[in-house]
């Protein structure tokens, strides 16, 4: 029973506090990790245990799914060589970076155990990038760079992190051994994401319940990550390639009543578990400062050192990136170099989260025959860290963004695409109406063909009324609202025959569906 109600507070609080965040215009991962902390230093709120194993196998999975599948595979494909960079390249710079640094000011901890939290800090997270920067209104490139680099960067700081702690343990580690490690990781979770994508796509592809393929798609990312764990292989490289692969093909996969349903279920998981998770990590702050031992001049020197580090690496590492691969004329002919407001932005949007701290409480308790080091300042320098970029950088994201002048794309850019793709999908609907008709002159009821054929022109119209000014209502707009007064009345007067008894519950449900379905078809896109 205590379990159930802390996961029911835990879900009043994220409802109640998005709800403040949307309200205010405040991003609601900043809010929602302000209200853990806020809730984790009131006498008498109990505290609850941020489990590393939970995170890493029932939270990050279904998260790094969700963020995966709405990833564009043609924009990761054009932009795979930044988001690698990032990944792989900043993530193993920033680990050492911060190893090098925090061994300096602790000389008395062995480097190892520096550089395992240097990758513990290092990754960005994915939550973070894709709430603050779509919530920025950062152009889309940009947001596909950040999402791809979070998708990533998790199998390269857990692949650094596990060969540090094994070195700092006592276990032998050579240059093959990390090289083996990190091949296998990568090319087994590579094989294994595109096992899953062969085997879950052929499962969607005959599956024709929507129930059922909802109800596939929910274990996807916990099967991928547990069949890549189970060999040894990276389950997050596995997750992620597995997500790709199915939602690229999810329109040939499964019926439309299969995906609106899915959408509608993974935006509510995703939903929850990004603030359940922004929560929890609010919440460690009364224990992990509790557990707290290190002398306090000790701790504020080491965290202004990770902290600095930590940012510097990401300015360090963006412009040589940027502008060092523009030298190649392979590159420089396919992809012009930026301007320098671009990687700017980019490196100020590094955000922590709580992969981070999960990581970090997964340090081991001691060190190679027994050693003590300080495992509790290296928790809250993971914490801190957490809560420092999440506040600072997160909130001021917006501005400077707008110091930069970065513009946002022009939305009238995708209304014009796809005004003219539509105008070829009516002329493609047309043709197949005429081709399936033949013949069937006679037969079919003659209202029906022109209210399929004046379909295709509504459907043209609409892309090409988007462009226009919005100065006045448009035609379609006004018919959805005297549309949408028509469909109230329908369920008025269907819901006064229910309550006098003249139709059965079950009656009123399936008109109510189909009544609901016709309004939200036609207020989706606004």
């Amino acid at each position: 029973m205590t379990a159930l109600l802390t996961v029911v507070a835990l879900v009043t609080v994220v409802v109640a506090v998005s709800a403040l965040a949307r309200r205010f215009g405040v991003l609601a991962p900043i809010l929602l990790l302000v209200a853990g902390i806020v809730l984790s230093l009131i006498p008498g709120v109990p505290h609850i245990d941020l489990d590393p194993e939970i995170v890493l196998t029932w939270i990050l999975p279904p998260l790094l799914y969700v963020a995966a599948v709405n990833t564009s595979v043609q924009a990761f494909r054009v932009n795979l060589r930044p988001i690698l960079l990032l990944a792989v390249g900043l993530v193993v710079f920033t680990a050492l970076s911060v190893g090098y640094a925090l061994h300096l000011v602790l000389p008395a901890v062995p480097l190892a155990a520096a550089v395992a939290l240097g990758a513990v800090v290092a990754p960005p997270d994915a939550v973070s990038a894709s709430a603050i920067a779509r919530r920025v209104g950062l152009p889309r490139r940009q947001v596909a760079i950040l999402e791809g680099e979070s998708l990533i960067n998790d199998a390269t700081a857990l692949v650094i992190f596990g060969v540090a702690v094994s070195a700092a343990t006592g276990r032998a580690v050579s240059a093959g051994d990390i090289g083996l490690n990190a091949a296998l990781a990568t090319v087994g979770g590579v094989a294994v994401g595109a096992v899953g994508a062969v085997v879950f796509g052929a499962l969607h592809r005959r599956i024709t319940q929507p129930l059922l393929d909802n109800a596939v798609s929910l274990i996807v990312p916990f099967v991928v990550y547990a069949a890549g764990v189970s060999i040894h292989a990276s389950g997050v490289v596995a997750v992620v390639i597995t997500g790709l692969s199915l939602g690229h093909r999810y329109p040939i996969l499964m019926s439309a009543a299969s995906r609106l349903q899915m959408e509608a279920f993974w935006r509510m998981v995703s939903f929850l578990l990004e603030g359940v998770v922004f929560v929890l990590v609010g919440l460690q702050m009364r224990q992990t400062l509790d557990q707290l031992r290190t002398p306090v001049g000790t701790v504020a020197l080491a965290t202004v050192v990770v902290l600095v580090t930590l940012i510097l690496a990401r300015f360090v590492w963006m412009y040589p990136a940027t502008y060092l691969t523009q030298l190649l004329p392979r590159v420089r002919a396919r992809d012009a170099a930026p301007h320098p407001r671009v990687p700017t932005l980019l490196a100020w949007a590094g955000m922590r989260g709580v992969v981070t701290l999960a990581t970090a409480l997964a340090l081991p308790a001691t060190l190679a025959h027994g050693a003590r080091y300080p495992r509790d300042l290296f928790v809250f320098l993971a914490f801190a860290t957490i809560v420092v970029t999440l506040l600072m950088q997160g909130m001021t994201l917006p501005a400077v963004a707008r110091w930069l002048r970065i513009e946002p794309d022009d939305p009238k850019d995708d209304l014009l695409a796809e005004a003219a793709v539509q105008q070829a999908a009516s002329r493609a609907a047309r043709e197949r109406l005429e081709k399936e008709i033949v013949g069937q002159e006679d037969e079919l009821p003659a209202d029906v063909v022109e209210r399929l054929r004046g379909k295709i022109d509504l459907r043209a119209n609409i892309a090409w009324e988007r462009l226009g000014g919005r100065r006045r209502e448009t035609p379609t707009e006004a018919y959805s609202r005297l549309r949408a007064a028509m469909l109230e009345a329908e369920r008025d007067v269907f819901r006064l025959a229910r309550d006098e008894g003249r139709i059965p519950e079950e009656v009123l449900r399936d008109v109510q569906r189909d009544l609901d379905l016709e309004e939200s078809l036609m207020r989706g896109r606004k």
